[in-house]
């Protein structure tokens, strides 16, 4: 199995989800990205979303959430993504990078709309009363 290790920022605003489409692409994910090495999990999710979405998570105000697995999108079989997911304010604009095509606030409506990892993410979101 090859695995995709990312790091995801979940935040909720009037029980919708933040959620970012790269260009190119059809579906919306959740916004972070990749650790670059001997990054923390804060260090990389704080600068993921400076790049994707051009404001600054408070560092302090992160919490993890939780971890999800599911088949990748657009990948071959046996491309699994991992999702280390965590809470947090930001300061400033949100505002799409040069990478990101568009930013949206989804509820849990919108599941077909969502990759397969980020729907984990919405149903659990669902389960604890934080969507609807």
């Amino acid at each position: 199995m090859k695995l995709i290790d990312k790091l995801a920022w979940i935040h909720l605003q009037d029980k919708r989800i933040l959620s970012v489409r790269s260009h190119g692409k059809e579906r919306f994910y959740m916004p972070g990205g990749k650790r670059e090495e001997n990054e923390s999990d804060a260090e990389a999710l704080i600068r993921e979303i400076k790049e994707e979405l051009m404001v600054d998570l408070i560092p302090e105000t992160l919490k993890f959430a939780d971890i999800f697995e599911a088949p990748a999108d657009g990948r071959a079989e046996g491309v699994t993504v991992r999702l280390t997911c965590y809470f947090g304010e930001y300061t400033g604009n949100l505002q799409p990078s040069s990478e990101i095509a568009e930013f949206a606030w989804l509820t849990y409506d919108d599941k077909d709309k969502i990759s397969a990892a980020n729907l984990l993410v919405f149903d659990w979101l669902e389960e604890k009363g934080l969507l609807s």
